[in-house]
């Protein structure tokens, strides 16, 4: 069994030693960058659950219009919507290019269900229009007990949404492996 895996292990080395067609380059880049997106997005999003809506959302409504004011410059909506589109490009060139890698190609596809429903669509149903309420139309529209009640409803909902990030970033990556334990053995059948 020792053996085995020391074969593998060169032929691991082997694969980005050799000269190689340039496709199977692109099999394993363009998923391994999908992974590192997923990866960061995840990251944003656990240092935004965890760090940043403590902060926004401890004394609703003063608290959210102190928020207004520190995101002025830039925040969330600057940096996640280019983030999750580059995620969601990433994860379809990735499908595309692993879809005859058997091994890989479910991992990638539920990674990719994930982004869409449980980050995507579910940012789109359930957060935005309750950042429209606190952020957009704030206490100039609504009561503070209103807001209140929105802000305790976003904060539960972003575990959740961090909840999916974790798991697509996790079936991007199980994906990724198995594409590059198929691409080793590729390379050590011939």
């Amino acid at each position: 069994m020792a053996h085995g895996a020391s074969d593998i292990r060169s032929q691991g080395s082997n694969l980005f030693l050799e000269k190689r067609k340039p496709m199977r380059n692109i099999t394993l880049a363009v998923p391994g960058g999908y992974v590192w997106i997923a990866m960061v997005a995840f990251g944003g999003i656990a240092v935004e659950t965890i760090v940043i809506y403590p902060n926004v959302f401890h004394d609703p409504p003063a608290s959210l219009a102190g928020a207004v004011d520190f995101f002025a410059v830039t925040g969330p909506a600057d940096f996640f919507p280019p983030m999750g589109a580059a995620t969601v490009v990433a994860a379809v060139a990735s499908l595309l290019l692993l879809w005859r890698v058997r091994q890989a190609r479910w991992w990638v596809a539920g990674s990719l269900g994930t982004l869409l429903i449980g980050e995507f669509l579910f940012s789109a149903l359930y957060f935005w229009p309750r950042n429209d309420l606190m952020f957009e139309e704030g206490a100039a529209v609504h009561s503070v007990e209103f807001l209140r009640q929105t802000a305790v409803e976003f904060e539960t909902g972003h575990w959740f949404r961090l909840a999916f990030s974790g798991v697509t970033a996790t079936l991007a990556f199980i994906g990724f492996l198995r594409c590059y334990r198929a691409k080793v053995l590729e390379v050590g059948a011939a």
